[in-house]
């Protein structure tokens, strides 16, 4: 069979599990949408015992956020209900909920899964992420705002804010008309919900619980994208030798989670799943995972492993993987002693 077959097959195979179930959707929306609203209800009732007590409750209900984004995120897809208008509703809702423009997002993200990996169609959608030879050649400014985007605690620390506070409230480039209306309609219902919330407990109160609602889903959102696509021996191609679903089952990651962590995050760490069958519900992603020999050989990472990831920065093309700009200031220094090309400090340290 040749690979082209073996690929054919491999998306066939995903058919049965792209079909969504009625049920199963309805249970997960009360099963997530529900408990976010009874949790923000008892964080505020513990704020007058004591913000101790608050804090623990609103970690919890971060989690809930997180379970409301996949929902969002189904939707996004059309795989959540089978009807488009029923998607298009609720993730409008749980867009409001989670601080998402449901067009924008929607259309990014689809522009994502059209070239993830594909190193010649970066740039939306997608994280930043230069090859060794691109920061090499860059101005000293670039390199120093390429390290200031990959540094963890920027990432994790002011991205939340500046992406579901400040950057999600604007149109991007080049927008067409639906789906700048969209942002517009859901910036709208976003500032009334929170007119109300603060109306109805007082806007101390409500930036008490709310806020560190938004940075810790935030936070854990970025970090769940990050590692999804981010680890040392990934997937990236030039558009000539790049395969669609190569940069789905090598690039993308299955982050193996405690099944109460997976339940939370709505099944996403079978990423690899998702990428190549993005139809696929995501309370389907593990069976398909489970009765798909192939899919269970993609690289698998743990709570562990995966804090390795926050050292990888640079994409290193020779040898296709991630390398640290520790690694890449060594090469650099024994490239200029030697005065020889550039060479990979993978290959330096095999030479050695």
């Amino acid at each position: 069979m040749t690979t082209e077959s073996k690929v054919k097959n491999l998306r066939k195979e995903m058919v049965p599990f792209e079909k969504s179930n009625a049920k199963s959707s309805i249970w997960q929306i009360v099963s997530t949408i529900g408990p976010v609203l009874l949790l923000w209800y008892s964080a505020y009732l513990s704020l007058s015992v004591s913000y101790w007590i608050t804090l623990p409750i609103l970690i919890i209900g971060s989690g809930f956020v997180i379970r409301t984004f996949i929902i969002f995120h189904d939707c996004c897809h059309y795989s959540f209900f089978q009807s488009r208008r029923a998607n298009e509703i609720l993730g409008t809702i749980t867009g409001v909920l989670t601080l998402v423009p449901y067009q924008q997002w929607k259309n990014t993200h689809s522009i994502h899964h059209a070239t993830s990996s594909n190193l010649d169609k970066r740039g939306i959608g997608d994280m930043w992420v230069m090859t060794v030879n691109e920061y090499a050649a860059s101005s000293f400014m670039r390199r120093v705002a390429y390290r200031f985007y990959r540094n963890p605690v920027v990432m994790l620390g002011l991205g939340p804010i500046y992406v579901f506070v400040l950057s999600y409230r604007f149109n991007r480039k080049g927008a067409k008309r639906k789906e700048r209306l969209n942002t517009y309609v859901m910036n709208a219902l976003i500032a009334i919900l929170y007119a109300s919330l603060c109306w109805a407990v007082g806007w101390q109160a409500f930036m008490m619980i709310q806020l560190p609602i938004i940075f810790v889903s935030g936070m854990l959102g970025i970090w769940l994208f990050y590692v999804q696509h981010q680890f040392e021996d990934s997937y990236f191609e030039h558009e000539d030798e790049w395969s669609y679903v190569k940069a789905a089952v090598e690039g993308s990651s299955y982050y193996k989670l405690p099944k109460l962590l997976q339940w939370l995050t709505g099944n996403i760490g079978f990423h690899h799943v998702h990428h190549l069958s993005p139809k696929v519900p995501n309370y389907n992603l593990e069976k398909a995972h489970n009765s798909t020999p192939p899919l269970q050989k993609a690289t698998t990472i743990t709570l562990l492993t995966s804090l390795a990831s926050l050292r990888f920065r640079l994409w290193d093309e020779q040898n296709k993987a991630f390398i640290s700009f520790k690694q890449f200031k060594s090469y650099m220094q024994k490239a200029k002693r030697e005065t020889k090309p550039i060479q990979s400090p993978r290959t330096r340290m095999q030479g050695e």
